[in-house]
């Protein structure tokens, strides 16, 4: 996976497609993010560079709800590639 903002961009469509809403704010969260589950809303940490929000994404994604109909094919094949690493993980 390369570290850029067009992969940030994928990764962030993945949870916009199924309706949370994502957010950058200042924080002390210990792993970078933080999920308000009855609102749909994730938190990451803003000032994490580029390559720390994807990875951030990357460990945050399979633990939300995310229905893969609702994704274009690009974006779903994504989500099922980190969904496959989280499973060997």
């Amino acid at each position: 996976m390369r570290y850029n903002q067009t992969t940030l961009d994928k990764l962030e469509a993945i949870p916009k497609e199924c309706g949370y809403v994502l957010r950058y704010e200042r924080g002390t969260f210990q792993s970078g993010y933080c999920i308000l589950e009855q609102k749909k809303v994730v938190v990451l940490n803003k000032f994490l560079q580029t390559e720390g929000r994807i990875n951030t994404l990357v460990e945050l994604i399979p633990q939300l709800e995310i229905n893969p109909l609702l994704l274009p094919d690009d974006i779903r094949k994504l989500h099922e590639e980190i969904l496959s690493e989280a499973a060997i993980k």
